[in-house]
C-alpha cells in the first residue's frame, strides 16, 4: 500500500508542536519527527487580552520552519489546530490567518470541547482501562481539558481556563513564590472545579494526563525515585509524589527550579502553577495516581487525520498486550513455536510456585511476555543475543505495559542465558530491591524452561512441580527421549535455584 505522511500541528498557549507520522496498516502509524517551539503565545494574555507582537513573531518563525520540515519529509496531509490562547485573544483570528498563510494550509481554531475530544482519542488509543472509572486530563498553557469515562465509554467533556501560563501570570508574580499567592491559586482552582462539577463528587482511582506539565512531573518523579526507564509514556506518579514535588518546587526560586533534575529549563517559570493544578485535580477526584500520556492532543490530531483520509482501522478496537507482544516478536522473525512452547512451560512452573512463594498474578503477564520475546535478539545476531533482546525490548512500544514493566520484561529476557545478575550489571543494580528479586525469580523460571526445549522441537509435553523441603522436583512427560532437554535444563537451573533457595531435580514419567 502507498504510505501517507501526515503532519499534526498543535498551536498552544505555551508552545507549538509539530509531529510528522507515516500511516501504516490497520490504522497504525510510525512517528518520523516531533518538533517543539516554545513561543509563549499566552504571555501576559490574562492582563492585556492580546497576543503580543513578540509572541506572534516567534509563532510565525516556528510555522515557517515547520512548513520547510514538512516539505522536506514529503508530507501529504496536514491537521493543524490552535487552542486556548488564540481562542481568548482579541487578535487571535488575525494571527491564525497569518499562520495559515505561512503554513500553506488551513489552521482551525478549536473549542475546549474539541481539545478534550482529541485528548480522549489519544488516551483511549494508548491505555486499556476496561471496567475502570477514571478521568483523562490535558493541561496546556491556557486551559485544562477534563474527560470523565468508564472503560472505553466517554461520559462528559469539560474545559477550564486553568492553564499553567495563565495561572502563573494571574497569581504567581513573586520569586520565590509567596505563600499568600500560592494559597490564592489553590483556592481559585478548587472553586473552579466545584463550580464546573456543580457539587457532584466524582471519585476515580486513576487520572490519565497529557501535556507538558504532566511530562515534566513524570520526568521529575522518575529522577527523584532514581527509576532508569527509557520512556515516560505510561509512567505512574502517585499523589504523594506530586505533593512532594510541589513542596520542593515552591521553596525554590526560579534559578533553583532550573536545576531540578528532569525539569526542562524552559518550563521552570510555569511549573509551580501546573503542579498546583494537578495536585488539586487529584485531590478533587480523590485519585491516588496519575498515568502519563506522552502523546496527547497531537496524537489525537493524527488519529482524526487518518480517519478523514480513510486510513484508520475498521473496528476501532484496542489490541491486547499479548497482541502487541506477538506482533513485535514476529517483526523480529522470532522462532514462534519455540517461543510459545517455552512460554507454556514457564507458565506451568509459575502456577506451581505462585502460592508457595507469594508471586502475583501481574507477574505472570511479565513472564509470558519475556518468554515470547526472549530470543528476539537473534534479529541482530546470535552472539550476545540475550543482550540484544534486552535492548530491543526496553526500547519497544509495547501496548499495555508501563515503563517499569517494559524494563522488567527486558531484564527477565536478558537473563535467559549466560551470566547471572552481577554487581557490575548497572541496569540490574539500578532496580529497586523487590524488582531485583522478581527479575531473578522470573528470569530463573524462563532460563530453566528455555533449557527444557534445548532442541527447539517441543518434546516436553507437560511440566509439574512437587515440593519436599528445599527440593523442588520437576516432573516431565514426553513421548520420546528427552535426555538432551534434561541436560539443557540442568545446565540452566542455576538462577532458579539461587532465586528460590531450592534444589531442582528432574523426573520423567
Amino acid at each position: 500500500m502507498k504510505k501517507s505522511r501526515i503532519a499534526a500541528i498543535d498551536i498552544g498557549t505555551n508552545s507549538i508542536r509539530c509531529i510528522i507520522a507515516e500511516a501504516g496498516k490497520e490504522g497504525t502509524f510510525k512517528i518520523l519527527d516531533d518538533e517543539k517551539a516554545t513561543v509563549r503565545l499566552g504571555e501576559k494574555l490574562a492582563m492585556t487580552g492580546v497576543i503580543s507582537d513578540e509572541a506572534a513573531g516567534r509563532a510565525i518563525e516556528a510555522i515557517q520552519r515547520f512548513r520547510k520540515l514538512a516539505a522536506g519529509m514529503n508530507v501529504e496531509a496536514f491537521e493543524a489546530v490552535a487552542t486556548s490562547a488564540v481562542r481568548t485573544a482579541s487578535n487571535g483570528k488575525e494571527l491564525v490567518a497569518t499562520l495559515s498563510k505561512e503554513l500553506g494550509h488551513e489552521i482551525k481554531i478549536i473549542s475546549g470541547e474539541e481539545e478534550a475530544e482529541l485528548t480522549a482519542a489519544s488516551a483511549l488509543a494508548n491505555f486499556d482501562m476496561s471496567g475502570k472509572r477514571y478521568a483523562m486530563i490535558d493541561i496546556g498553557g491556557g486551559s485544562v481539558e477534563i474527560i470523565t469515562a468508564c472503560g472505553n465509554h466517554v461520559e462528559e467533556f469539560y474545559s477550564l481556563d486553568l492553564g499553567a501560563v495563565v495561572m502563573t501570570d494571574r497569581f504567581l508574580t513573586s520569586d520565590p513564590i509567596a505563600e499568600g499567592e500560592l494559597r490564592k491559586l489553590q483556592r481559585h482552582v478548587k472553586e473552579s472545579l466545584k463550580r464546573t462539577f456543580s457539587g457532584n463528587k466524582i471519585s476515580v482511582d486513576t487520572l490519565i494526563g497529557s501535556g507538558g506539565t504532566l511530562t515534566a512531573i513524570g520526568c521529575m518523579a522518575m529522577q527523584m525515585l532514581k527509576d532508569n526507564y527509557v520512556s515516560i509514556h505510561g509512567y505512574e506518579v502517585l499523589r504523594s509524589e506530586v505533593v512532594h514535588l510541589q513542596a520542593m518546587l515552591v521553596h525554590r526560586d526560579l534559578k533553583g527550579r532550573r536545576t531540578v533534575p528532569g525539569l526542562n529549563q524552559d518550563r521552570a517559570d510555569i511549573i509551580v502553577a501546573g503542579v498546583v493544578v494537578i495536585d488539586e485535580l487529584m485531590r478533587f477526584f480523590e485519585a491516588n495516581r496519575i498515568v502519563v500520556n506522552e502523546r496527547g492532543i497531537r496524537e489525537g490530531l493524527l488519529i482524526r487525520a487518518m480517519k478523514r483520509l480513510g486510513l484508520a482501522a475498521g473496528n476501532g478496537t484496542l489490541p491486547t498486550w499479548k497482541d502487541a507482544v506477538m506482533e513485535f516478536a514476529r517483526s523480529c522473525h522470532v522462532d514462534e513455536p519455540h517461543a510459545t512452547h517455552v512460554a507454556d512451560m514457564a507458565l506451568n512452573i509459575f502456577d506451581a510456585l505462585e502460592l508457595p512463594f507469594g508471586l502475583k498474578k501481574s507477574d505472570k503477564k511479565l513472564l509470558e511476555a519475556a518468554a515470547i520475546l526472549h530470543d528476539i535478539g537473534y534479529f541482530i545476531s546470535y552472539g550476545s543475543h540475550h543482550k540484544h533482546s534486552y535492548h530491543l525490548i526496553r526500547h519497544a512500544e509495547l501496548f499495555g505495559f508501563t515503563p517499569r514493566e517494559r524494563e522488567l520484561i527486558a531484564q527477565i529476557a536478558r537473563y535467559h542465558r549466560k551470566s547471572l545478575p552481577k554487581r557490575k550489571h548497572d541496569a540490574f543494580q539500578s532496580l529497586k530491591e523487590k524488582d531485583q528479586v522478581l527479575v531473578a525469580r522470573l528470569g530463573g523460571i524462563l532460563r530453566l524452561a528455555d533449557g527444557l526445549d534445548r532442541r527447539r522441537n517441543g518434546l516436553v509435553q507437560s511440566v509439574s512441580c512437587q515440593f519436599a523441603g528445599t527440593t523442588i522436583t520437576i516432573h516431565l512427560t514426553a513421548m520420546e527421549d528427552i535426555s538432551v532437554e534434561i541436560f539443557g535444563a540442568n545446565a540452566k537451573k542455576d538462577l532458579f535455584e539461587k532465586a528460590f533457595g531450592s534444589t531442582v531435580v528432574f523426573a520423567t514419567a
